[in-house]
């Protein structure tokens, strides 16, 4: 690692999961490349030092959060709210840094933090921010005026099969929104977030070439003014958090997998935010079974809510007393670590929500998908593994035990072999495309080397 004296980074990532790991990988990235890193965060979203490298300095950003907002459905309205409850506190706390004199260089917040942005500028702080999602969910922001004005959304559903002919391959019902949200609130914050982003000092996207390069060079031609950065996928470029997975983790997840045959298994996880109803959940669980193989399924707490989003106590039990599953075939858990199962030899392929953090990891590791989006961008992006790069299959729009059945037969072999052929050697040749792009010398290692001697002429 190069020596820590090329100045330092303030980091400000976004207070949900899946927004938090890609901003440590990414000061992770920036720290083994010489750089000090101090990360600013929500102080109800502290990440744990012990889990990152000695070196990082962890900065509390204390604001005053209602009860209750970062439980809301409502997606746009809890950005919003967040942007305007931490602007003047995250401003306070990088106006305490510079006055320290530590060298700060620059400041990185996800691109979502339009505010922070729009404080970092006012203190003469060069900000860049980082897009957690893929390229073409950013595109999508950029289009969002069009979309609307062209009357693709509200989603009408005689046109949901329609072809968006503006952001190909996507069709109306693939086009990014959250329907717990109005289409108005996330309108606004979506144009808050380009709008920011066009006056930034640079657009950092958790992607790369060999998935999205149509994309990122169609976000450059219309950011002409800021320099765009593709240096995904993050957690290939970074080491992963120090903290070891703890013994009954290992023992309910890894273990249970060493057991299995290699690409056996089918792994499911809806990530830390997306719902299902009950009957969705019911629906799951018997094609799971119904399927005949081997299983290993998260289900957290908040997994299940009704139509208001109350949340429901999953019927878990129902599919612990099937026989079958009793006898060991398939295994429930409240958490795993991911990109540890992901890589493991068991796991033949993925059911997933289609969150980008989860479908990179998933690239990475060569797993096939079965998708099931939720909301927002991963709509978007199972259509790109399903359409596009041709590495795993939908399972339709509502959970239905048949079409899981077949969905996972298709992937893993049994009725649908020859689709199991050709998913699997698309994804391998997918896989080998991205070691490349992360290696030394791929495009994206050069985009990160780039990046740092961006931050070095601040």
């Amino acid at each position: 690692m190069a020596p820590l004296n090329r100045g330092r980074v303030v980091v400000f990532p976004l207070p949900f999961h899946g927004h938090v790991n890609p901003m440590l990988r990414l000061a992770a990235a920036l720290h083994g490349r010489g750089l000090a890193v101090t990360v600013l965060h929500a102080d109800h979203c502290a990440p744990d030092p012990a889990a990152h490298p000695a070196a990082f300095r962890f900065v509390p950003v204390r604001a005053d959060v209602p009860a209750g907002l970062m439980a809301s459905l409502d997606v746009a309205g809890v950005v919003t709210a967040l942007n305007a409850i931490f602007a003047a506190p995250f401003k306070d706390r990088l106006c305490e840094l510079l006055v320290d004199g530590d060298g700060v260089r620059c400041v990185v917040t996800d691109v979502v933090w339009y505010s922070a942005q729009t404080a970092a500028r006012e203190l003469g702080v060069p900000a860049l921010g980082l897009m957690t999602s893929s390229a073409a969910s950013f595109r999508t922001f950029v289009a969002y005026p069009t979309l609307l004005d062209k009357g693709y959304l509200p989603v009408q559903e005689s046109r949901k099969e329609d072809p968006v002919h503006e952001l190909p391959p996507f069709r109306v019902k693939d086009l990014q929104r959250v329907d717990s949200s109005s289409l108005a609130g996330f309108a606004g914050m979506v144009a808050r977030v380009v709008a920011e982003a066009r006056q930034s000092s640079g657009l950092i996207l958790n992607t790369f070439d060999a998935i999205e390069a149509g994309d990122v060079n169609d976000i450059r031609d219309n950011l002409q003014s800021i320099p765009v950065f593709a240096v995904g996928p993050l957690h290939k470029l970074a080491p992963p958090p120090t903290k070891t997975t703890s013994a009954q983790d290992r023992a309910g997840c890894l273990e249970w997998l060493d057991a299995q045959a290699p690409r056996s298994v089918l792994f499911v996880s809806l990530g830390t935010v997306a719902a299902i109803d009950a009957r969705e959940f019911a629906e799951l669980a018997r094609g799971l079974v119904g399927s005949n193989r081997p299983f290993l399924w998260v289900v957290r707490p908040s997994l299940v809510r009704d139509t208001s989003g109350k949340l429901l106590h999953p019927p878990v039990a129902g599919v612990e007393e099937e026989e079958e599953t009793r006898g060991g075939r398939g295994r429930i858990v409240p958490w795993a670590p991911q990109e540890e199962v992901l890589a493991h030899p068991a796991v033949g392929a993925f059911l997933t929500h289609n969150g980008w953090n989860s479908t990179m990891e998933a690239v990475s590791e060569g797993v096939p998908m079965i998708c099931r989006p939720c909301f927002g961008d991963q709509l978007g992006t199972a259509r790109y593994v399903c359409d596009v790069w041709q590495v795993g299959v939908e399972v339709g729009d509502r959970l239905e035990r048949g079409d899981v059945k077949a969905a996972i037969e298709k992937v893993m072999g049994g009725g649908g072999a020859e689709g199991k052929v050709e998913v699997r050697e698309k994804m391998k040749g997918l896989k080998e495309r991205t070691d490349e792009c992360a290696n030394e010398g791929g495009l994206s290692y050069t985009a990160l080397t780039d990046l740092v001697d961006l931050m070095l002429s601040f």
